[in-house]
């Protein structure tokens, strides 16, 4: 694959907690899945509505890949598709930019970057 930006999408609590240890060890659902969940650009809105449906405490954060090496794998999920996972841990270096879920006018979802 060859997308360098992913997103992960974390509670506000979540991401408080990242920001201040500076790394992440994933959510409880990462945790038992054994990886931290990404989605390429493409990916985040169907992730928001099959995971997160009327969450309102949600922060996307744009993460570069390439700054985390042999640590992302790109595997097949549903439909198929090949989702990037981080096996390991997420440092914030690897955050490009941050901010709540939010659209546009248009009801497109707004990429942090």
């Amino acid at each position: 694959m060859t997308d360098r930006i992913a997103y992960k999408i974390f509670s506000v609590a979540e991401f408080e907690g990242f920001r201040r240890d500076g790394v992440f060890v994933g959510s409880p659902a990462d945790v038992a899945d054994g990886f931290i969940h990404l989605s390429a650009a493409s990916q985040v809105d169907e992730t928001l509505e099959r995971h997160y449906q009327g969450r309102t405490d949600l922060i996307l954060a744009a993460v570069d890949v390439a700054l985390l090496g042999d640590a992302v794998r790109w595997e097949e999920s549903r439909g198929g598709e090949l989702f990037p996972l981080v096996y390991g841990t997420l440092s914030m270096a690897a955050v490009m930019g941050a901010g709540p879920v939010e659209r546009g006018v248009d009801g497109a979802l707004l990429l942090p970057g």
